[in-house]
């Protein structure tokens, strides 16, 4: 959708996408499936991945696009409790819908453990379920934007992935929020800081591209960069070390000071 997007406009993926719909529904007609949820998936699905990337190809920028995405996911957040005051019991269901659906499928200990480990997940689900969200439909969108830069003449045309740099803004709202979450204790902060800390982990990833682009890095360092990603608890170090990369990034912008650097040699 990203790609068809980039590459054609709006109009014919709406058409598209309302045609591929109007397919999935017939489809769960004849399965007895449920037409609404098969609806809603396409929606939630493909509707966000081509808003952002109708911004992006309306502003001709992908890094204002992605700085708009973490303003975006700041919102989620504080939506959540905006709407639901304190989203404890909203997530104290889910965890339960979840444990037994685990106990139908004949999953018992996993569903025992999460009950077991609900004190523990339920307050950090807010920040996560906003932070892989945000964070897939935005892998999603760069995805699509880089099949799109593979059309003849189409490379770069609203900037490139290996020079995103959320800006001092963003970073000033990551440090002030946490400060704040530090003096306060507010569950609502905590959760607004972390997401948006964790956000610059695709500012760190960003710079890899760069050093590779750069042939500053060999290709097969960025490569077990992604391959460690895939790995359990791993990925979680990773993300957090990219995230601390990209932020002082901000504030020290190490790709313009080796540039510098070269522009001198």
């Amino acid at each position: 959708m990203a790609h068809l997007v980039f590459a054609t406009g709006v109009r014919m993926p709406v058409i598209q996408g309302a045609v591929a719909g109007a397919l999935l529904a017939v489809m769960a007609l004849i399965l007895s499936a449920s037409v609404g949820q098969i609806v809603a998936s396409a929606v939630t699905t493909w509707v966000p991945v081509l808003l952002l990337a109708a911004l992006a190809r309306y502003w001709r920028s992908l890094t204002l696009t992605l700085q708009v995405s973490v303003i975006i996911a700041i919102v989620g957040v504080l939506a959540f409790y905006v709407v639901l005051g304190d989203p404890t019991d909203f997530w104290n269901e889910v965890v339960t819908a979840s444990a037994a659906l685990f106990r139908e499928s004949g999953l018992i200990e996993q569903a025992d453990l999460l009950l077991d480990s609900r004190s523990l997940i339920v307050p950090q689900l807010t920040m996560l379920f906003v932070f892989l969200t945000w964070s897939l439909y935005v892998i999603v969108l760069l995805f699509g934007y880089a099949l799109y830069q593979c059309l003849p003449g189409k490379s770069g045309v609203y900037g490139r992935f290996c020079d995103l740099n959320y800006g001092r803004v963003v970073a000033v709202i990551m440090a002030v929020t946490s400060l704040a979450a530090m003096a306060t204790g507010a569950v609502w902060l905590q959760n607004t800081a972390f997401v948006v800390f964790a956000v610059f982990w695709l500012q760190g990833l960003a710079i890899l591209h760069w050093l590779h682009a750069a042939k500053r890095m060999p290709l097969f360092v960025l490569v077990i960069a992604y391959a460690v990603s895939l790995v359990p608890f791993v990925n979680v170090l990773l993300v957090i070390s990219m995230a601390v990369l990209g932020y002082t990034d901000v504030w020290f912008d190490f790709r313009a000071r080796a540039r510098l650097r070269d522009d001198r040699v």
